[in-house]
């Protein structure tokens, strides 16, 4: 594998620089997603047209979203809010949780949602990208928005997991310790803390 570009460094990103939250379509671990965006320090909130239609689903509306979040909406053909990533205004990507769908699209270099947009430029701009993916294992056992279900993802969504985690300034979390790690480990490069116990 070639060396790549070092990611961007600190003093690249606007002082009052953000972290970029994208919500695709998963239902999965998405309440514990949110609550820690809630956690962090500077959070703008990224959906997808699949994410803004699950999120009522789980008590998340447009209305109750604003009480916490900058809410960016994806009704734009050429995701005119990714222009931000170039302007220096989100220092992270993350996305949480990603849909196996999102994560195919990731791994394959397929930007056509907001979401997979985002995480694209920010690639192209070395700037780090955290993806919480849900199908990582043969049996997962997920929650509906009336139960909870076991779901056995095919040899081709674990595939494209590993394939994304090559990429160049990704993370992938497998698990929602896991991306509270990778999330930690952001804030400590960044020098910044959670707004409150992360725990």
């Amino acid at each position: 594998m070639n060396a790549h570009t070092p990611a961007r460094r600190l003093d690249e990103f606007k002082p009052d620089a953000r972290f970029a939250w994208c919500v695709t379509g998963s239902g999965h671990m998405l309440e514990e997603s949110i609550d820690l965006a809630r956690q962090l320090p500077g959070v703008d909130l990224f959906l997808s047209a699949a994410g803004e239609e699950v999120l009522p689903l789980y008590g998340w509306t447009i209305a109750k979203l604003r009480e916490h979040f900058r809410v960016v909406r994806d009704n734009s053909a050429s995701s005119v809010p990714v222009g931000m990533i170039y302007n220096g205004e989100y220092h992270t990507v993350i996305i949480a949780p990603a849909t196996s769908n999102t994560v195919a699209k990731c791994a394959f270099g397929i930007s056509d949602t907001l979401p997979t947009n985002l995480f694209a430029q920010a690639g192209k701009q070395c700037v780090p990208g955290i993806v919480f993916a849900c199908d990582t294992a043969p049996s997962v056992i997920t929650q509906t928005p009336h139960e909870w279900v076991e779901v056995r993802p095919r040899a081709i969504e674990l595939e494209n997991v590993e394939r994304l985690a090559r990429i160049e300034y990704t993370t992938v979390a497998r698990s929602l310790d896991e991306l509270r790690a990778a999330l930690e480990q952001r804030l400590t490069h960044l020098k910044l803390a959670w707004t409150t116990s992360s725990s």
